[in-house]
């Protein structure tokens, strides 16, 4: 159900429904727009029809959600919701980009990396630490030592990151050093790693799984968001289709407006990961911002021959600077910036 509020409604009556709805054994999400708040009470339906929410004090209406993904929905959220990290915001009329080598593979790099994408324009330093990868004889990444990297990074660069986290063991650690917490293509799925993240208040950086639909897609929001954590920002990378090896996979541009109709969550495009080569990772930049996205995330490396991870579809920095270039004007065209 969702419980719109009147504009005059107190803090103190909506603590009244959140707690007469928490002692029934539903879940309750408050989302504050600019002129309503929305309470989502999500519990068995017998219940919710059974008592009167629409005599509450300080209750406008009362709706039935139809989408099997509730706090996810455009029907629990009109508006677009707008994360803050640091001072800037993801998912307004701004377009964030997330830059940085796949793989944190040493200090000295990820400083040199950091500077040249802040220079270039990014808006956040991406790096991972731990790395799931096909091969289990691959790199892994240096876990524990990589996230201490990044806060020394961001601390010396003064860009928020992002890094990837696998394991339910490690969120905690994860947490507390990144400023977004990324959750992988194949983990899209892992449902109690979606509601380990879920209970803490930091953004997700939710990546689309590799055959994953749009519902499934959501559905994974759905299982962070019921934890209490509404701060999802979602990522298509690519699905994999029948397409020849010119492509690593196909990135469905479709799913960006699709997105926007069913929800209010902001949308990442990740070119890099959706082609695997860095000569298409521009034309699919521009595609992405185009078709309407919130921001990109995209792979730099000083030298990708010798990258420890994904050097095939990273950047040279003065290649990122010129893609940077060449964004502004899509983006203005369509009414956005950087």
């Amino acid at each position: 159900m969702i419980i719109v509020l009147r504009p005059d409604a107190t803090e103190e009556q909506i603590k009244h429904i959140c707690d007469k709805l928490t002692a029934l054994g539903v879940k309750v999400n408050i989302s504050k727009g600019v002129e309503r708040t929305v309470i989502g009470a999500i519990g068995p339906e017998d219940v919710l029809r059974t008592h009167p929410l629409e005599t509450f004090p300080g209750v406008e209406e009362v709706m039935a959600i139809l989408k099997p993904y509730k706090f996810a929905s455009r029907e629990f959220k009109k508006e677009d919701t707008l994360i803050k990290i640091d001072n800037i915001t993801i998912g307004g009329s701004r377009i964030i980009v997330m830059a940085g080598p796949c793989s944190i593979e040493n200090k000295e790099m990820m400083f040199e990396l950091g500077k040249t994408v802040k220079n270039s324009g990014a808006h956040v330093i991406r790096g991972g630490a731990f790395k799931p990868r096909t091969s289990p004889y691959d790199f892994q990444g240096l876990g524990e030592e990589g996230l201490k990297i990044l806060v020394e990074v961001k601390k010396k660069i003064g860009l928020p990151v992002v890094t990837e986290v696998m394991d339910t063991r490690d969120v905690e650690s994860v947490v507390e050093h990144a400023d977004i917490i990324q959750i992988g293509a194949r983990n899209m799925q892992n449902f109690n790693l979606l509601k380990e993240v879920g209970k803490y208040r930091k953004p997700v950086l939710l990546k689309r799984g590799i055959s994953a639909t749009i519902k499934e897609f959501l559905m994974s929001a759905e299982y962070i968001m019921s934890e209490g954590n509404n701060n999802v920002i979602l990522c298509e990378r690519g699905i994999r289709t029948f397409s020849s090896d010119e492509t690593r996979n196909t990135l469905d541009l479709s799913a960006i407006p699709v997105l926007k109709r069913l929800t209010h969550l902001p949308i990442v495009v990740d070119p890099s990961h959706a082609v695997g080569r860095w000569y298409l990772v521009e034309s699919m930049a521009k595609a992405s911002i185009a078709a309407g996205c919130d921001g990109l995330i995209i792979e730099v490396h000083h030298c990708p021959e010798e990258a420890f991870s994904d050097g095939a579809q990273s950047l040279l920095p003065h290649k990122f600077e010129k893609l940077m270039q060449s964004l502004k004007p899509v983006a203005e065209a369509i009414g956005r910036s950087f």
